[in-house]
């Protein structure tokens, strides 16, 4: 296959829905006048080809383009540039998916460790995995720490930094990394359940490189970063790498309305190497649709990497949530643990048996 298929969602009339069509194929791949081009390779090779044009209703068409794959080579910030640069300018096209060969994707490297991987970190099986966040903006090394710890009493799995928790005065990461991963230490030793502490990287990549050593040293394999934030190649090649560390994808930035989520962070985070990615479930604080989430987890089991539904969830909701994702998921809460308060250990105990005992119909 030396094409992929790029699909947008395009508001127009039926009467200029070709031209439109026509238009988003030369400004994905040439951006320039084809009358200019005297280069016959080029123009059969590289120029992109309207593949085909679906009436939606409603005025929406959703319109598939092939892109040369040698546009993109394995770059991960280009495969971006190429799919969704100069179209993501115009106000109303929207990226809502990308079909890809097997051989292409593979360039990318996809998830390392994977479903298998993350459950290996803690020897979980045959449930869904969980997982909380400290939190809030402002506490210093050891009370993070101390939530660290008291989630880790309470048998979860994972336990990740806020990802606002960055390097700052008040929690520097060199102190927060060390205070929390012992922290997780203490509690393992004293119950026999491992748990993973993920620091979250920030910063630019000779900043995040250091920090993933200084993670290292403490005996940390889990980190956790956003690739909206910190650029597709960025996290391409601090995964590539690292290869005996699992990375958590972050959804931060990942809102961009017209960049479907399901494409986002449930096919392309994997793409370039995230063993789970971290996404707003439906029903809490944002706003996506069941429809959505079920197949953005799909697109992410599809590529090996275990999504992990977040944002406004809570324990009242726990077997509705594990019984529409099924066990091959990590369960994020966080706030609304938190709010127990001297009694967050208990409410996190409530949490993982509530997990560990769910029956799957």
């Amino acid at each position: 296959m030396t094409r992929l298929i790029a699909t947008y969602r395009v508001p127009s009339d039926a009467g200029a829905i070709e031209a439109r069509a026509r238009a988003i194929a030369v400004e994905q791949s040439v951006e320039m006048p084809l009358d200019a081009i005297e280069d016959a390779a080029i123009l059969n090779e590289i120029v992109g080809r309207v593949e085909g044009i679906e009436d939606q209703g409603g005025g929406r068409f959703a319109v598939r383009i092939g892109l040369a794959v040698a546009t993109i080579g394995a770059d991960a910030g280009q495969l971006l540039n190429m799919l969704f640069g100069n179209t993501s300018l115009q106000e109303d096209a929207a990226l809502i998916d990308v079909e890809m060969s097997a051989e292409f994707a593979a360039g990318f490297g996809g998830p390392r460790h994977g479903i298998g991987g993350l459950r290996a970190r803690t020897g979980a099986a045959g449930r869904a995995l969980t997982c909380s966040a400290i939190k809030p903006q402002g506490l210093p090394p050891d009370r993070l720490a101390a939530l660290v710890e008291q989630f880790a009493r309470g048998g979860l799995d994972f336990v990740k930094d806020d990802h606002g928790l960055a390097d700052q005065a008040y929690s520097p990461f060199a102190e927060r990394v060390a205070a929390c991963a012992a922290a997780a230490r203490r509690a393992t030793t004293a119950t026999g359940h491992l748990t993973r502490y993920v620091p979250s990287l920030s910063g630019d990549l000779e900043r995040m490189r250091r920090q993933i050593g200084l993670a290292r040293d403490e005996g940390v394999d889990t980190v956790m970063i956003a690739p909206a934030l910190a650029g597709f190649a960025t996290a391409q090649v601090l995964i590539r790498d690292n290869p005996d560390v699992t990375f958590l994808a972050h959804p931060t930035m990942g809102g961009a309305a017209r960049l479907a989520p399901e494409l986002l962070i449930g096919k392309l985070f994997p793409l370039i190497g995230a063993d789970a990615v971290i996404f707003p479930t439906y029903g809490g604080r944002f706003g996506y649709s069941r429809a959505t989430c079920r197949t953005l987890a799909g697109n992410a089991r599809a590529a090996s990497a275990l999504p992990v539904p977040a944002g406004g969830m809570t324990l009242e909701r726990i077997g509705e949530k594990l019984d529409f994702y099924g066990p091959e998921t990590m369960l994020l809460i966080g706030g609304s643990l938190l709010m127990a308060r001297e009694r967050l250990t208990e409410e996190t105990t409530a949490f993982t048996r509530a997990v560990a005992a769910h029956r799957y119909g």
